[in-house]
């Protein structure tokens, strides 16, 4: 007879809140959660007791309804996580038994996918997902590693090489490269033959960056909260010539100075905002009032190709465009040619705490949450 699985925790949040910060100090709570019954399974569906769980800008903006799509609450965070499986359902045991060591997708499951399990949020002590959602944890990464690794990785792939095409030779400017994208995205780009120009606001987390392989790093100076010019050092640094690639993670004035750091012809990859999150209002509200500008004049002189790049809607768009990106980051980590670095880890329990930390900007690639 199976061992009853002994209860655990969640988190729950109960309302879209008007900001990032109001969601997590007053609509999220702890609450009890009893383990789901391994015998009530699917068919299809596995049981997974969490060991980790990332902790990742996109669930502080889903929790203020400013994310792509609104998640109706109650609902859990968490958009990927890795645990152990401890129970499957009849055809889901061909494929996993109980003590495996997986990662559980957040595409297929938890509040960024679009299908039945997106209340499975992975901020919680045991999660249900069906069998698509399961992937083995590479032997080469511990569990904070594995949960830090699809969602930055993938996005690093998809703007680098589906959107931005870089190629062995060619130099890309990175910014926010000690963030969990920004940090895959240097090791990305190094494994794709690149010269890594790195970008962020402390000696010490640009350290991470050159560790992770950025050839040469540019620390950001402001005056007055004015962001100091950069274009120089990018020239120097590319004997005059200009980046090929931008790689665009922060938005505001760092994107209009950047235009003035490329090539003619240098592709122009706007990754996210995280400078500037307000862009829509808070709540669930759709639209854009706040929305980031940049100079059209400056895009035809450069000959610019400007190129959005959204993982998660191009990925609903076309998901058979999804299969190589994965197949890549799962071989790359399983090789040990990428490693994410998780710098925090906190108890489930200490979630705000976590999600904090994560909007100060005081966490260096991955945070996870330990249920």
């Amino acid at each position: 007879m199976r061992p009853s699985l002994p209860p655990g925790a969640r988190v729950l949040l109960t309302r879209l809140a008007g900001s990032p910060l109001e969601a997590v100090d007053e609509a999220m709570s702890l609450v009890p959660m009893e383990a789901p019954d391994p015998d009530a399974l699917g068919a299809s569906e596995l049981l997974v007791q969490v060991r980790s769980a990332a902790v990742g800008w996109v669930d502080l903006l889903m929790a203020s309804g400013q994310y792509q799509h609104a998640v109706r609450p109650p609902y859990t965070p968490g958009l990927e996580c890795t645990g152990v499986v401890v129970g499957a359902g009849a055809e889901a045991r061909a494929a996993f038994a109980d003590g495996d060591a997986v990662i559980v997708d957040g595409f297929s499951c938890g509040p960024r996918s679009l299908g039945p399990y997106q209340s499975q949020g992975a901020f919680a002590s045991y999660v249900v997902a069906p069998r698509q959602a399961l992937h083995a944890l590479p032997k080469t990464l511990s569990f904070d590693q594995g949960a830090a690794l699809l969602s930055s990785y993938e996005t690093a792939y998809h703007c680098l090489v589906t959107r931005g095409r870089v190629g062995p030779g060619e130099t890309v400017l990175i910014h926010g490269a000690s963030g969990a994208t920004g940090l895959a995205a240097v090791q990305v780009a190094k494994r794709l033959g690149a010269t890594v120009i790195a970008t962020g606001r402390s000696e010490a987390k640009l350290a991470h960056a050159a560790a992770a392989g950025a050839d040469h790093t540019i620390l950001l100076g402001f005056d007055e909260g004015r962001l100091r010019p950069f274009r120089d050092e990018v020239r120097a640094l590319t004997g005059g010539r200009g980046v090929d690639v931008v790689h665009d993670g922060v938005g505001g004035d760092i994107s209009l100075e950047s235009l003035r750091c490329v090539r003619f012809g240098a592709r122009f990859l706007i990754v996210g905002w995280a400078s500037t999150p307000f862009v829509a209002d808070g709540g669930g509200l759709r639209g854009a009032p706040r929305a980031n500008q940049l100079p059209t004049h400056l895009m035809m002189m450069k000959g610019l190709d400007v190129l959005g790049c959204p993982t998660a809607i191009s990925t609903a768009i076309d998901p058979e465009s999804r299969a190589p990106r994965l197949a890549q980051v799962l071989a790359w980590a399983a090789e040990g040619a990428i490693t994410p670095h998780v710098s925090h880890a906190f108890p489930l329990a200490a979630f705000r705490e976590a999600l904090h930390a994560k909007w100060r900007g005081d966490i260096t690639g991955g945070c996870v949450l330990h249920p």
